[in-house]
């Protein structure tokens, strides 16, 4: 499956906030990528311009590709209710996305990973597609041989599941319940969906 491989740092500097979680390297160089760095004096980005940057941090926030962006956007655009909001609702859906909110993995590249190496199971079922979109009550769980896994242990051990209501979590069983679509309101990324729906009206 194709998916962005290059310097996350780099990305992160670019939209001047860590994207990618914890970042060492971003937390000592916070500004701009460049030879000049934080002392070239940028132009005023344009209304576009604020718009598709906007656009490509959702993207890369989520661990989207282009078409892959487009086609959710597509799909968000044609129910009923706020495109943007719903857009949102549906990248949080994911299943890549709840196994990283769940603490299972420790980024969303690892919870893709762990997602197509086939060590994640929903309602008892294996389910090796990362953009699998969850229903409220889906039950999401680790395989039994699985559950030994370095990167699942350590991940579990610093979790911070519990920052989000629409999720719970059994540690006994490594089970963790899709409870509800979360409202916009409970949806910590600092996205401005309302410009991706502008730059998409074009």
């Amino acid at each position: 499956m194709a998916r962005y491989t290059g310097p996350t740092t780099k990305i992160a500097r670019r939209f001047g906030e860590p994207i990618f979680g914890s970042d060492k390297s971003y937390e000592k160089k916070s500004y701009p990528p460049g030879m000049h760095g934080k002392n070239k004096k940028r132009r005023k980005v344009s209304e576009y311009g604020t718009q598709l940057a906007e656009k490509q941090k959702a993207k890369f926030t989520y661990g989207l590709l282009e078409r892959q962006f487009a086609n959710l956007f597509e799909r968000a655009s044609r129910r009923k209710g706020v495109t943007g909001e719903i857009l949102l609702q549906l990248l949080e859906s994911r299943l890549d996305n709840v196994v990283y909110r769940l603490g299972i993995a420790p980024t969303r590249a690892a919870a893709r990973q762990l997602v197509t190496h086939c060590h994640i199971i929903v309602n008892g079922s294996v389910v090796n597609i990362p953009s699998y979109t969850l229903s409220p009550s889906d039950l999401i769980g680790v395989r039994e041989k699985s559950k030994s896994l370095q990167v699942i242990v350590d991940s579990l051990a610093s979790s911070r599941r519990s920052a989000y209501s629409w999720l719970e979590w059994d540690d006994k069983a490594m089970v963790g319940k899709f409870l509800n679509v979360p409202a916009r309101e409970d949806i910590p990324e600092n996205i401005k969906e309302q410009l991706i729906v502008e730059l998409y009206s074009k």
